[in-house]
């Protein structure tokens, strides 16, 4: 059986808790967890969730109630069925169409539309397929890079999750050097089979996509296959900030970097770091409540 712990607050109470969840270098792998409005009538209603595979004990309530600044709110505990949370929670979403990508899981049917990528990323230990906005903002974006004229030849996806901005930049730059990382081990096995799903080859030449396992940029992987003309990252606010400089020293002169998972209200923190990092802004969208940014290296 796995174990769930919820506690509803004010929009603005759960973002600060997912906030000091990000600064959390201690955190419990175990225990994962996820911020959400209630209903969409109520969008300053919201819930945060965390998943753990074991009942909580006193220390892990304590953790999550250390995430809240002011008064904690009710942490209510349930037991859930013998079931994979995230699996569960990625079925059955509605697909996205964004830019010239469709994206679903196999619960949906694919397209065959002219000029339209269809990709079928099935639930799985991995994040990619439920963050909708962030998601699509970056694919939208992608697309909007390569109709700018933006020419990759060497890309990066950090935080790749199921591997899908990964293939989606070979897609729009077939013959591109293409590395994927994540800081999850569990990632490795779900890229490789997602690209076998998807008719993407795997391998180190043009074309092809290297999965490796590191933590941000800090890997010899990822050292020796740059710099990049292209780095994507949809991840979170904290680490976009504290990266800022490695993306810099990992780009090629003028080079283009994608970034997703960071609120709006947090946009100005993110874009800062950049901005002291020498890049600046080419382009930025707004999906919901979180801003999807391109910035591009001086040359």
């Amino acid at each position: 059986m796995s174990w769930k712990i919820t506690a509803f607050a004010p929009r603005s109470v759960i973002e600060g808790a997912l906030l000091a969840h990000e600064d959390a270098f201690d955190w419990d792998p175990q225990i994962v967890l996820s911020g959400s409005e209630i209903a969409e009538d109520k969008p300053d209603d919201w819930q945060l969730e965390a998943w753990l595979a074991d009942e909580p004990g006193e220390a892990e309530k304590g953790a999550i109630a250390a995430l809240f600044a002011g008064e904690v709110p009710e942490l209510i505990v349930e037991q859930l069925p013998d079931t994979d949370w995230l699996v569960t929670s990625q079925q059955g979403l509605e697909p996205i169409r964004a830019g010239r990508f469709h994206v679903h899981t196999p619960d949906h049917p694919a397209v065959n539309e002219p000029g339209v990528t269809d990709f079928t990323i099935p639930a799985s230990q991995a994040f990619g397929t439920g963050q909708h906005a962030t998601t699509a903002g970056c694919l939208s974006m992608l697309t909007h890079m390569r109709k700018q004229g933006v020419v990759v030849r060497n890309c990066a996806d950090i935080g790749t999750g199921t591997g899908l901005l990964a293939f989606a930049a070979l897609t729009l730059w077939p013959s591109a050097l293409a590395t994927a990382s994540d800081i999850d081990q569990v990632c490795v096995d779900v890229v490789r089979d997602n690209a076998a799903a998807n008719g993407i080859a795997m391998g180190p030449r043009g074309g092809q996509l290297v999965m490796t396992v590191a933590d941000g940029m800090n890997h010899p992987l990822l050292a020796a296959r740059g710099p990049y003309d292209l780095i994507m990252a949809n991840i979170l606010a904290g680490p976009l900030v504290s990266l800022a400089p490695d993306f810099a020293t990992s780009l090629v002169p003028g080079g283009h970097l994608l970034l997703a998972g960071l609120l709006e209200t947090q946009e100005t923190a993110v874009r800062s770091a950049c901005r002291k990092a020498g890049m600046r802004l080419a382009a930025r969208l707004v999906n919901g409540d979180w801003s999807i940014l391109w910035l591009r290296k001086r040359r």
